[in-house]
């Protein structure tokens, strides 16, 4: 059995018990598995809440051939490799199990940082200079294309995980092997001074963007997850022209990429102002820090309601004999 993938099938749903059973994909062993297990559960409780047969589902103590015949369709809240890069969405295309979000082209390819940028600039979106690191030659290049400061990044990890940024020469080559023991692909992009935002996608919609401000060095895990003093602003404070601006920018991204159902666009803008892509995830974090359910409930959408509609994109996907 696999899955048949037709868009035109998406349709809102009314009742909980036309979801069938459903297993909440959780925890997981990439470096963000306990941000993984607060969203899951937080997604968990909403569910239950809204009457559906839900379950939580931690592929790390159980295998996924578990799934087959015991649930009608999976919410994907399995977040960094081996969840949203394709691996498991393609697991279960071939159990014929429907999922949510994202197939395995949009997942592999929105989950690697890089290739995310090189097919956003094809298309006319604007993204920050890029040195790929292979060795410590090519942080001498680096230094020389980009100048300092700049921010070194592994290309296939979430959370802001292995990223440094560096304002010394001689530290160059430590934030590459940091980021290189995380990830095989490393790169460097200018460091970008300018406001930082973030912009949802729900059912190829754009919901409001949000802008950050965090006292830390930049949005990094600690910013994300763990401290109080962050702050998030929605209305972002952007000029209406400029707010839809971003949301085609927005779903621009997500069409080059493929990637589909739900998730979200991050931007920094530059000294002029103008919107810079810097990744795209599409299986944003769920926690109560997170940005996903602050822009939806700006746009009027409460967390039980938007976990509901997380869940109707699994309907695109049906089990083919």
């Amino acid at each position: 059995m696999n899955l048949s993938h037709d868009p035109s099938r998406m349709k809102r749903i009314t009742e909980a018990a036309e979801f069938g059973r459903v297993a909440v994909l959780l925890g997981g062993s990439s470096p963000e598995r306990e941000v993984s297990l607060k969203s899951g559960n937080a997604v968990l409780a909403a569910l239950k809440r809204g009457g559906v047969d839900a379950e939580a589902f931690d592929p790390r103590d159980q295998p996924l051939a578990k799934l087959e015949r015991r649930f009608d369709r999976v919410w994907i809240a399995l977040h960094g490799p081996g969840g949203e890069d394709g691996t498991l969405q393609g697991a279960l295309e071939f159990l014929g199990v429907p999922y949510t979000g994202s197939g395995v082209l949009g997942s592999a390819i929105g989950m690697d940082k890089l290739r995310t940028k090189r097919l956003a600039a094809a298309v006319g979106i604007a993204t920050a200079d890029t040195v790929v690191l292979r060795n410590a030659a090519d942080c001498a290049v680096a230094l020389e294309k980009l100048g300092l400061p700049l921010i070194v990044k592994p290309a296939t990890q979430g959370s802001s995980v292995g990223m440094s940024k560096v304002e010394n020469a001689a530290d160059m080559e430590e934030a590459w092997r940091a980021a290189a023991a995380v990830d095989r692909v490393v790169f460097a992009e200018p460091w970008i001074t300018g406001a930082e935002y973030t912009v949802a996608v729900l059912h190829r919609r754009a919901l409001p963007a949000i802008r950050i401000e965090t006292p830390r060095t930049f949005y990094d895990y600690e910013a994300k997850y763990l401290r109080s003093d962050t702050k998030y602003h929605c209305p972002a404070g952007l000029s209406a022209p400029a707010e839809a601006h971003m949301a085609s920018l927005a779903i621009a991204a997500f069409d080059a990429v493929g990637a589909e159902g739900w998730g979200r666009v991050d931007f920094m803008a530059d000294k002029s102002g103008r919107p810079l892509l810097l990744e795209l995830n599409t299986v944003p974090g769920m926690t109560d820090h997170s940005l996903v359910p602050m822009a939806a409930r700006a746009a009027g959408i409460d967390f039980d309601e938007l976990c509901w509609q997380v869940l109707e994109t699994s309907f695109v996907r049906r089990p083919q004999e």
